[in-house]
């Protein structure tokens, strides 16, 4: 496979995706944003934690979520579990801004 045929492939899977998203995104209440991954969900729950040592650190819990990860199989994911030490960003959706403008 070339570099050509390669970067062929992943415009291709990131369109899908792209697509994919644009179709569910209505479903869902919540977008959370980590370092890794973004997901939409309609049950998220935040918590900040300590260690031992005074450090901080997030676990997010979510239930029935998207993931936009071009690379997994199925995007649709019963449980999820993030820790991190990196910043985490949740946002509701206002209804409005999923609206799709008239063509």
């Amino acid at each position: 496979m070339s570099a050509e045929d390669l970067e062929k492939y992943e415009t291709e899977m990131e369109l899908q995706l792209y697509r994919e998203y644009r179709d569910v995104v209505g479903l869902f209440t919540y977008v959370v944003e980590t370092e890794r991954r973004f997901y939409l969900t309609n049950t998220v729950d935040l918590q900040v934690r300590s260690t031992d040592n005074g450090e901080t650190f997030f676990e997010v819990t979510m239930q029935d979520a998207w993931v936009w990860d071009m690379y997994r199989p199925a995007r649709f994911v019963k449980n999820v579990r993030v820790v991190t030490f990196k910043d985490v960003n949740v946002e509701e959706l206002a209804k409005s801004d999923l609206e799709l403008p008239n063509s």
